[in-house]
């Protein structure tokens, strides 16, 4: 018997070992288990997506009522300063109450109208822990453009008002609360349905990002090995769809350089009857420098300011073609045909892909209803330059100044000019292929059941850039509005429906990068 054994064993082991081999060597152990584990990655995402939209589906006007909170948390009006903090308090209660660490970061100070003021703080938080997780980080911004009910508003600004039609009226509707309380009751709603976080979520909200953003960069670069360490994917959530029929990814951004032109003359302001033609007037001298930047087509007159843009590819080309969005569209977002391009193809490129020049506003000006005989003694302009890859900002100051120079020279005025760089923000550039590119695509797919469009935005964001460098990650531009919400205008507004799906939006977003 013992014999027989011996025998038989080998034989029943080579034949198990050649069933084996023959019938599963191409699914190996270890692929079989990963397979399991993603199939049932797969069911809890899908559960948990299941639960967190049906709450949201329910829950539609409880998510509106976060976003009345009016605070006019405008940063360019030393008035208001005061509600910018305010607004930094009442995010921060709602993270802390969320389960989330919070802390204050100090930006330093700033002068502004003549006072040294201290700038608001950079809110940095953090929910979760898990060295297993995927860390992701949103930036949003807390304050917002100025505005008055006198601007041509059809209600109090700083009131939230929900229209018959869906529009939801009220300064920093789109630009940039919507999309930073929606990233809170994302977090809220994970909360309220029981499911985990798919991945540890960190934020970083910052009150200066209308007045250049304002100490940002430090603090990001001070916190890059501390608080904000093993960044994996951080989205930023302050841009817009580029249509209103499919969501947008953009892939590019402009940069902003602004300028103060200042042309100053008599001691003080004048009687226009007694010195109406006897003296130099500061605002035409300002008129006609400010005149002299651009032309009524948009071409900037400043020699070799075209010289660094990147040239046009062929694959950057393509995907202009493949746009929704049309030339009616455009006519009706500005009430009327006042475009400068022959075809939407060529708006959408000077808007993303070519650097343009804006007149802001004249200081110092009669402005007020009704008429004033004065000439003012000193006058200021205000213009930026909205910069595109591959332009250095260095060179834009130099360029510009001298060319202001020469033209005032040009004049032979006896007024004084003084021109002053105010601001220089970097433009950002990416690829369209990055992971979490791929991840947001998919996860718009699931919420509106179509693709995004991709897009070089004409807006400025130049904490990009600075994200990008100092935390060796990749930037996700994820938008909730659209290009027509009215963003730093009259009567801005966001759409219900973009803000509910944004939610939406948001949760499928981080567990479709919990999974890359």
């Amino acid at each position: 018997m013992k014999r027989v054994f011996c025998t038989v064993l080998p034989l029943a082991f080579q034949t198990a070992k050649l069933f084996k081999r023959s019938q599963f060597r191409t699914i190996p152990v270890s692929k079989t288990l990963h397979t399991i584990k993603e199939k049932k990655s797969n069911i809890i995402m899908e559960e948990s997506l299941s639960k967190f939209f049906n709450y949201v589906d329910g829950n539609n006007q409880y998510l509106v009522s976060q976003l009345r909170e009016a605070i006019p948390s405008v940063s360019a009006d030393i008035t208001k300063r005061s509600e910018v903090f305010r607004m930094a308090e009442w995010i921060k209660d709602r993270l802390t109450k969320l389960g989330a660490d919070a802390k204050f970061v100090d930006p330093g100070t700033q002068q502004l109208q003549g006072q040294i003021v201290q700038l608001p703080p950079v809110i940095l938080s953090r929910y979760g822990n898990d060295p297993q997780k995927k860390n992701v980080l949103v930036y949003c911004h807390y304050d917002v453009q100025p505005a008055l009910q006198s601007d041509g508003w059809e209600t109090d600004p700083y009131s939230l008002i929900e229209k018959e039609d869906g529009r939801l009226v009220g300064r920093g509707g789109t630009d940039d609360k919507g999309p930073l309380i929606g990233w809170l009751l994302t977090l809220e709603v994970f909360s309220k349905i029981g499911a985990e976080l798919p991945v540890n979520l960190l934020f970083c909200f910052e009150g200066m990002e209308e007045s250049g953003s304002l100490g940002l960069g430090k603090v990001v670069a001070d916190e890059a090995n501390k608080w904000l360490k093993g960044v994996d994917y951080t989205i930023i959530s302050d841009s817009a769809w580029n249509t209103k029929s499919r969501p947008t990814i953009s892939y590019g951004l402009r940069g902003n350089n602004y300028f103060s032109l200042g042309v100053s003359g008599p001691v003080a302001d004048l009687h226009s009857g007694v010195f109406g033609g006897v003296v130099q007037e500061p605002m035409v001298v300002l008129s006609k420098l400010l005149a002299s930047l651009v032309g009524i087509d948009g071409k900037i007159n400043i020699p070799g300011i075209y010289d660094q843009v990147m040239e046009l590819t062929e694959e950057e080309e393509k995907t202009y073609h493949k746009t929704s969005l049309t030339r009616e569209d455009l006519e009706n977002s500005l009430g009327g045909d006042y475009l400068m391009q022959k075809d939407v193809i060529q708006s959408l490129m000077h808007r993303g892909r070519y650097p343009s020049l804006t007149i802001h506003g004249v200081e110092g000006a009669f402005y007020d209803p009704g008429s004033k005989t004065v000439i003012p003694a000193s006058v200021k302009g205000k213009f930026s330059i909205r910069s595109v890859p591959y332009m250095d900002p260095a060179t834009i100051k130099k360029i510009t100044i001298e060319y202001i120079e020469k033209e005032f020279k040009k004049l032979n005025s006896k007024c004084k000019l003084e021109v002053i760089a105010m601001r220089q923000g970097m433009w950002w550039y990416s690829s369209p292929n990055l992971k979490i590119n791929i991840a947001a695509t998919k996860a718009m797919k699931r919420v509106y059941g179509k693709e995004p469009e991709y897009v070089r935005d004409g807006g400025s964001v130049p904490i990009a850039m600075v994200f990008e460098e100092q935390l060796k990650s990749d930037v996700l531009l994820l938008p909730m509005g659209t290009y027509d919400d009215g963003a730093h205008s009259t009567n801005e507004k966001l759409d219900k429906y973009n803000y509910t799906e944004g939610i939406k939006q948001f949760s499928a977003l981080i567990h479709e990068l919990s999974v890359l």
